[in-house]
């Protein structure tokens, strides 16, 4: 049974005029009683009642009306919603972020953005590892990673990957702390034989190695007393004065009464790192639109 066939007897059944009925489809009278006739045949009932004067359903064609009219209903949604579909209006987004991704304002301004142009996508917000993100985007499980990195990442093919921003790192601590009257720079060897609280190595996209090696660099071992497994966690242990953090810049925005940020130097630096498949879906494209069009992260995409 063809879709044009039932709009052809509506069509007729709702103007119970053979002629008026090919008007409103835009078609001649001869091919709309043949598909009447077709449609009739391959149910095997008469629908219409039609002589010279009058055109009436018959009680089959009575019972077979409000059918045949929710199934052309629900044709035109199921047209919709795949074209909604394909536009990237519909459907479901999900984001994997670390840790401290949440507490970037760009990023969350960019969530808020996606949300208000695209209401009828379901976004789902997943704290996971890098590496667990990258398994992730890889699988199709998840359409999004954006995660902090402080060396090279090496993705699979299927996948690009955006350098959204970089930055230098400062030393968070409470505000009696002796390196925070310091006047000079601050340098990693400042931090020799000071109590650390870092993120847990799952959690830390890689920069506690990256710090260890550079301090054997330097000549001593860092001092790390204390891993935190959140953001806030590691924020708040270092605002109680067990330990100084290092953070990327654009994390030192709290208004913490306690705490102070300095500028450290460092032989490294920060990234903000987003990656989706490169086949990807209409909701990603969309939502990376949205992230491109923002002028204060220079981004530029990896091969």
């Amino acid at each position: 049974m063809e879709l044009r066939h039932l709009r052809y007897f509506v069509c007729v059944a709702e103007e119970l005029h053979f002629g008026n009925a090919a008007q409103r489809l835009g078609i001649s009278q001869p091919p709309l009683s043949q598909q009447i006739r077709a449609l009739e045949e391959e149910l095997g009932v008469r629908l219409l009642d039609r002589t010279s004067r009058r055109v009436q359903l018959t009680e089959a064609g009575r019972q077979f009306l409000p059918h045949a009219q929710e199934t052309l209903a629900q044709a035109d949604r199921a047209a919709r919603v795949a074209r909604l579909a394909h536009s990237g209006e519909v459907g479901r987004l999900s984001l994997g972020l670390s840790p401290s991704v949440p507490f970037i304002a760009q990023v969350m301004d960019t969530l808020a953005r996606y949300r208000q142009s695209f209401p009828q996508v379901s976004v789902e917000l997943n704290e996971l590892p890098r590496d667990d993100q990258i398994a992730g985007v890889e699988r199709g499980t998840l359409d999004i990673g954006i995660v902090r990195a402080f060396s090279s990442l090496e993705m699979p093919s299927q996948i690009r990957s955006l350098n959204l921003q970089r930055e230098g790192m400062v030393l968070a601590m409470r505000r009696d702390h002796p390196l925070a009257s310091l006047e000079r720079a601050l340098f990693l060897a400042d931090l020799e034989g000071e109590p650390l609280v870092l993120f847990g190595s799952m959690n830390g996209a890689g920069f506690n190695d990256m710090l260890m090696a550079h301090c054997e660099i330097q000549g001593f071992k860092p001092n790390v007393t204390l891993e935190a497994g959140s953001f806030g966690t590691l924020v708040g242990l270092t605002a109680a004065g067990l330990g100084v953090t290092i953070l990327s810049r654009s994390l030192a925005r709290f208004n913490v009464d306690t705490l102070v940020f300095r500028h450290i130097e460092m032989p490294f630096s920060s990234q903000l790192v987003m990656f989706h498949l490169r086949d990807a879906s209409p909701a990603t494209l969309n939502f990376r639109k949205l992230v491109d069009q923002r002028v204060n992260w220079g981004a530029s995409y990896r091969s």
